[in-house]
């Protein structure tokens, strides 16, 4: 009607199945689901210091293909399982792509990459994928952006981040009161440290907010607060900030807030200079500085996939090359294992884990 005041620019709504009908569908197995809390326990111990180990979250930019996906996910099984000994290898398995402007979200919000826009299709297609991978043992990563997803795929997720664009964002803070694994979050776009301190503060205390139930229904949820929150360093506008000389700044800010200087870097984005090869250059940085001392570098993020780059999406996804990115570009596969090596060596000095 032309004197409407209600969903005047709305064109359609299509109703989802809840996530607990979901979850039926693709059910997380007790196997499953112990891959799952036994990785939310080694990344809190790592987060407490109560384990040595160096977290890093290695993976996709994000994830657009199921079959790429799973291959990664095998090497990346035995290649976490070669360096347990020193390192606790996280798999980045990332649904949601936030955009500056505009482009492709990501496989939940169009999963077949043609603007059909199957939200309803993605969100299966990554609690499958997510279940898959635990059924091998891989321990996986995400970020969460629409406050919906968690609770169509959260239990299935050992460590989530909440992004740059985001981590200013009351919902998300909020959100992240509720999740229950560890929260990372990662300082902002300029490169300024104040709005993740803020977050990580917020996401510590109880909060009550509007969101879905596990029935699909519209609710009030109450959370507890989630003490695992903590700072993911990914540069900004301003430069880098992986060196010593940053790394220490952020965390004499983080013991002044009365937080836990214990911190991620990320050595993509601008800590890279959005270029995917100097990755390795913040991966060697930060690793010899953990390996010098600084004990309360507890991680990194770096991406990874099957080969190295980035590809432009275009009209035809058939024509796209296997295993390549179609976000930020990427490390290969084997450069990505030889880092992973030599990082392992370089913390031959560090003391026994505690397992």
């Amino acid at each position: 009607m032309a004197d409407s005041t209600s969903d005047v620019r709305i064109l359609k709504t299509e109703p989802l199945v809840a996530p607990d009908e979901m979850a039926r569908q693709i059910p997380a197995t007790p196997a499953i689901a112990e891959t799952v809390l036994s990785g939310r326990r080694q990344v809190q111990a790592v987060l407490a210091g109560e384990d040595p180990r160096l977290l890093l979250v290695m993976g996709p930019c994000s994830i657009h293909d199921e079959k790429a996906a799973v291959e990664y996910g095998e090497r990346f099984a035995a290649l976490a399982d070669a360096v347990s000994d020193r390192m606790l290898l996280v798999m980045r398995v990332y649904f949601e792509k936030p955009r500056t402007t505009l482009g492709w979200k990501g496989l939940i919000n169009d999963p077949h990459l043609d603007g059909s826009f199957d939200v309803a299709g993605g969100l299966a297609l990554a609690r499958r994928l997510l279940a898959s991978l635990a059924a091998k043992g891989v321990h996986t990563a995400t970020e969460f952006l629409d406050p919906i997803v968690p609770q169509y795929i959260a239990d299935l997720v050992t460590w989530a981040a909440v992004g740059a664009r985001t981590t200013e964002s009351q919902i998300h803070r909020e959100m992240a009161s509720g999740l229950s694994m560890p929260v990372g979050f990662k300082n902002g776009t300029d490169g300024g440290y104040q709005i993740a301190i803020d977050a990580m503060k917020t996401s510590r205390a109880p909060h009550a907010f509007l969101g879905i139930d596990h029935q699909g229904r519209t609710c009030v949820v109450h959370t507890a607060g989630n003490p695992y929150g903590h700072l993911i360093l990914r540069g900004g506008s301003r430069g880098t900030n992986f060196s010593a000389a940053a790394v220490g700044e952020v965390q004499g800010k983080l013991e002044a807030a009365g937080l836990s200087p214990r911190i991620l870097v990320d050595c993509s984005h601008a800590n890279s200079e959005k270029d995917h090869n100097r990755q390795a250059i913040a991966f060697r940085d930060v690793v010899a500085q953990r390996a010098a001392g600084n004990v309360n570098i507890v991680g990194l993020m770096v991406e990874s996939h099957l080969g190295a780059g980035r590809q432009d999406l275009g009209a035809d996804p058939s024509k796209l090359a296997y295993g390549v990115s179609i976000t930020d570009a990427c490390i290969d596969w084997d450069t990505t294992a030889a880092l992973v090596y030599e990082a392992h060596e370089a913390l031959a000095a560090s003391p026994a884990p505690v397992r």
